[in-house]
């Protein structure tokens, strides 16, 4: 009893321990949780040098001056539809981190959706790269829709951003795309063709990154492009390289056509055999050859069983089947009773007429053919001449593409309160850094700092206080120690601890005077006095004799210790 009560004494102050360690690191989070009740105060990002455009959504009167809705109508589609009538709208994130940093979100689904802002001068693809940077935030998840942007293209002296539509003419489109299982970050460039003139829209090589939890993960995520006048490029999400390659060789269709192609109207001639084999003209049907034998054939072997019924049906009509009282004979026919299994064929082997089974048929051998033997007029596979690439050119510098003037949201979506944020266009990769330290990553921290779970501020709080790891294993380790020597070790002295005070003791006695017990005989076994006994008659019979001829064997000796009853149990 008292080693155990010292286990449970030991294994309720090491849980007390551990509750006071974890109490304190709690009231360390909790102290630091309630500074970040007060939301930090906002402030708008600031450009540390030039951009073409640069956008925080902070100012309502400026993104009203700036950014302007279409007002046209998308073509080829249901009237009902055509019209862009989505809902756009300036407000706080749903989950806010910081009091008045504004987005512009997407508050409708299931509308088409434009709305497009100028540049603050074109940019041109000469000597520096393009930077495009911004947030998208889908705070109610996405179902099927998008969420990229489009550059447009600067043809015109100015661009008449109220007529902005799927087919106004655009450089780059770059961001997520999500419908159904299909995920995808968006890089598609138009080229034009410096020949004849004709654009063509250029594919990048899909990323190698799993792209599944940016649509439903509903924090928000930073997308990079940078284009570079050496024809690379790179798509970052949250700073994350997660696809980077060449415009010359990353992209499909390829940016230059083949130096060759088929000759178009090159015909196979009528001689050209391009047959590999050929039946043997010289191979006869071996006259055993028996086209007509099936393929299996009726097993003689197979006999009747003995309790096979042959006269009995396998079915017969359900004798307490009654025709029901509306049956009519003229609307429903005669009326027949249900059939049932006929009861006389259960538990044998069948009933009915019996067919025999079928076998493989061993002169079976099928349609005769001839073996193939190489075609000795053989040619090859055809294929039409190769011809010189009318339409080949031969384009090195692919990043020279089409000036950009505008940047515009074209959209379609099936979810709603899609949130943009801090876009920016620039040709300086550091601007575009400093202007994401100063927006994305001061919200993605805060968001992680609120989202963070017990264990992770555990851990956190292990880094900062590398000492706690003793508290921790000692808590933790020395419970479990105890219980293992408790359940391992205890069991022989609790058998000691709960032996009858009163029971005789074991070790061995003087004999005591001939025809007189000792002592201990004759204090009965108080602790079983009460019990009731489950010994059968038999039981007794058998201790009694057993007994008996102990007393006997002691009285013929005349001397040795005498022997208690044992206790009936």
């Amino acid at each position: 009893m008292g080693r155990q009560r010292l286990c449970t004494l030991a294994i309720v102050l090491s849980v007390f321990l551990v509750i006071a360690v974890l109490g304190e690191e709690h009231v360390h989070d909790q102290d630091a949780s309630d500074d970040d009740i007060q939301k930090p105060v906002y402030k708008s990002p600031t450009v540390s040098g030039f951009a073409y455009l640069a956008e925080h959504f902070d100012d309502r009167e400026r993104f009203r001056t700036v950014w302007v809705q279409s007002q046209t109508k998308k073509e080829e589609i249901d009237e009902d539809i055509a019209k862009y009538d989505g809902v756009w709208a300036v407000e706080e994130p749903t989950r806010s981190v910081q009091d008045d940093d504004l987005g512009l979100v997407l508050k409708s689904k299931a509308r088409h959706a434009a709305i497009a802002a100028l540049l603050n001068k074109p940019f041109k693809f000469e000597e520096k790269p393009l930077v495009v940077q911004y947030e998208v935030n889908f705070q109610d998840g996405q179902e099927c829709g998008g969420a990229y942007l489009k550059l447009l293209t600067q043809e015109e002296a100015s661009l008449d951003l109220t007529k902005f539509h799927d087919k106004t003419p655009y450089t780059i489109m770059f961001g997520p795309d999500k419908c159904g299982v299909d995920h995808k970050l968006h890089f598609i460039f138009r080229h034009k063709n410096p020949i004849n003139g004709s654009i063509e829209e250029k594919h990048s090589k899909k990323p190698k990154e799993r792209l599944e939890d940016y649509f439903k993960d509903k924090v928000p995520h930073l997308y990079t492009l940078i284009v570079r006048p050496d024809n690379s490029f790179q798509v970052k999400v949250d700073g994350k390289i997660v696809n980077e390659g060449s415009l010359l060789d990353d992209f499909t269709p390829p940016v230059n056509p083949p130096l060759e192609i088929e000759d178009p109207n090159d015909i196979q001639p009528e001689d050209w055999d391009d047959r590999e084999k050929i039946p043997d003209p010289t191979a006869v049907k071996p006259e055993d050859w028996d086209e007509d034998a099936p393929a299996q054939i009726v097993d003689e072997d197979d006999l009747m069983p003995e309790d096979w019924l042959e006269n009995e049906p396998t079915t017969i009509p359900n004798p307490d089947s009654v025709k029901p009282d509306d049956w009519d004979v003229e609307m429903d026919g005669e009326w027949e009773p249900p059939q049932i299994p006929n009861p006389k064929c259960e538990g044998i082997s069948g009933c009915g007429p019996y067919k025999q089974k079928l076998k493989k048929n061993p002169r079976y051998k099928g349609k005769w053919l001839p073996a193939l033997i190489n075609n000795p007029n053989y040619k090859g596979k055809w294929k039409p001449r190769l011809i010189h690439n009318p339409e080949f050119f031969n384009d090195q510098h692919p990043f020279r593409m089409m000036p950009i003037g505008a940047i515009g949201f074209e959209l379609w979506s099936m979810s709603p309160d899609i949130l943009f944020d801090n876009v920016i266009i620039t040709d300086d990769e550091d601007v575009a850094k400093q202007w994401a330290d100063e927006t994305f990553e001061i919200r993605r921290q805060k968001i992680a700092q609120e989202g963070s779970s017990v264990w992770r501020r555990v851990v956190d709080f292990t880094s900062e206080n590398p000492w706690i790891w003793a508290v921790y294993i000692v808590g933790t380790g020395l419970p479990l120690l105890l219980i293992i020597y408790c359940c391992c070790f205890s069991s022989k002295d609790s058998s000691d601890d709960e032996k009858d005070p009163l029971a005789p003791n074991e070790e061995p006695k003087c004999p005591s005077p001939e025809g007189s017990a000792s002592p201990e005989d004759q204090v009965p076994h108080l602790s079983r006095l009460d019990e009731p006994s489950n010994d059968n008659n038999e039981n007794d019979e058998e201790t009694d004799e057993i007994i008996a001829s102990e007393k006997d064997e002691q009285g013929a000796s005349g001397d040795g210790p005498r022997r208690r009853k044992p206790n009936k149990e």
